[in-house]
């Protein structure tokens, strides 16, 4: 089973999120996301696994300079694909669970 984790590793959280996938002898498949972000397909999915809304996943700040914060449903995620930096992350996935790694520990749960 394949573990990807949808990666900046500009942001502590999920380096943290990948040290510790790591720590577990895992090789995770890593998405750098902000060179090569999820397709809306993708991102649709994720969210499913996740059970959440895609604002949920949004960052507030970014999203506001992004002009994309008022958006919501496909709007969001299609925006959200085409502005990546207002994607919350780390997100973990492995096979059919997804996590976020915020706290780091909570890839854990779906390793």
């Amino acid at each position: 089973m394949m573990v990807r984790i949808y990666h900046n590793p500009r942001c502590s959280k999920s380096r943290q999120t990948l040290a510790l996938i790591e720590e577990q002898g895992i090789t995770p498949d890593v998405i750098a996301y902000l060179d090569t972000p999820p397709t809306p397909q993708e991102l649709s999915g994720i969210l499913d696994m996740l059970g959440m809304k895609p604002e949920d996943i949004l960052r507030k700040k970014e999203a506001r300079e992004e002009g994309i914060a008022d958006l919501r449903g496909d709007e969001l995620i299609e925006a959200l694909c085409a502005h990546p930096r207002a994607l919350e992350r780390p997100i973990v996935v492995n096979g059919d669970k997804a996590v976020l790694g915020r706290p780091p520990e909570n890839a854990l749960e779906i390793l």
